[in-house]
């Protein structure tokens, strides 16, 4: 009994969960509708475990066409919430997907601006050296006079080229600092997709990086074929366990008729004062008539009997 309540109960838990996400999933899809997506998800779980619950306990005394169309719609029921946790999943991939690729275009804006502002630092740093070089050939040529003149120009300029200098060099840390930040969320996020590199490096080889959203797809096959069916089955389980429970403690009797030849007619023949009775029995029910005599030697084999109910005497 113990095991019933146990597997029932995991069944129970198992469904409530597909369904949610199940739920969850086919909103996205139909997010027009988000309210009677949730209702009709709601029952139409709660029929498909109903369905498959009463199916199995009445499946002797249900018609073939009742029991057909249960069994299709349970596994359609089945279909639909698979592909809502499909969808779940799938959706919680490509968000996650989605923030990375955010990430990755800001970081390369980011190179676009370091290498920017580094253009910046070049020019001014060509600058300063072609005052250099001037300045060279005013200090050794033949215009001492003009030596210290020319200091006086390129100082106020210098001091430009400086400044531009050391805003770009300014600029670039900051950029840096934040490309940094952004990197390190890439890295946590390749953290959390570890286990599925590592799967696809196991398919693919080297070429897993290229297959990383068809390994994601293959694992969400995985579960979903796994989920709603595993709570099915083990809802049919506990049914088992528990009528399994019934007959053992004696709650529910099993039928005790023996069943011999089912389907087939047989006929019994006695005779009495030249009275010839013939019984007919076929699946349980007997049939008797009488007939003349005609001369045959009466059979020395007791009568057959085709069943025998619980509280009947065997006819003689």
């Amino acid at each position: 009994m113990k095991i019933s309540i146990i597997t029932f109960i995991t069944s129970l838990a198992i469904a409530v969960v597909a369904a949610w996400y199940s739920i969850i999933g086919l909103t996205t899809i139909f997010s027009a509708a988000v309210i009677p997506i949730i209702i009709m998800g709601i029952v139409l779980e709660v029929g498909k475990l109903v369905s498959a619950a009463w199916v199995y306990q009445n499946w002797k005394e249900t018609t073939l066409l009742l029991k057909t169309y249960l069994i299709l719609a349970v596994v359609i029921l089945m279909l639909i919430t698979s592909m809502g946790i499909f969808g779940f999943l799938s959706k919680s991939h490509i968000d996650a997907g989605m923030n990375t690729g955010e990430i990755s275009v800001k970081i390369e804006r980011i190179d676009n601006r370091i290498k920017s502002e580094q253009r910046h630092i070049d020019r001014a740093e060509k600058n300063i050296a072609e005052m250099d070089i001037t300045l060279e050939k005013t200090e050794y040529g033949f215009f001492d006079d003009s030596r210290l003149e020319e200091r006086k120009k390129q100082s106020n300029t210098r001091e430009e080229f400086s400044s531009i200098i050391n805003k770009a060099e300014n600029s670039i840390d900051v950029l840096l600092d934040k490309k940094s930040e952004y990197e390190l969320e890439v890295k946590n996020f390749e953290v959390e997709v570890g286990p599925v590199k590592y799967i696809a490096a196991l398919i693919y080889g080297d070429e897993a990086k290229n297959y990383l959203d068809n390994t994601v797809r293959y694992v969400i096959l995985l579960l979903i074929f796994v989920f709603d069916p595993l709570a099915i089955v083990l809802l049919v389980s506990s049914n088992m366990s528990y009528n399994r429970y019934l007959r053992e403690t004696g709650q529910v009797k099993e039928d005790t008729r023996i069943k011999i030849n089912k389907g087939k007619t047989i006929r019994t023949i006695s005779k009495h004062d030249g009275i010839k009775k013939v019984t007919k029995t076929k699946d349980g029910i007997q049939i008797h008539y009488y007939e003349e005599d005609d001369g045959e030697p009466e059979s020395k084999e007791p009568p057959k009997i085709w069943s025998v109910g619980e509280n009947e005497e065997p006819e003689k």
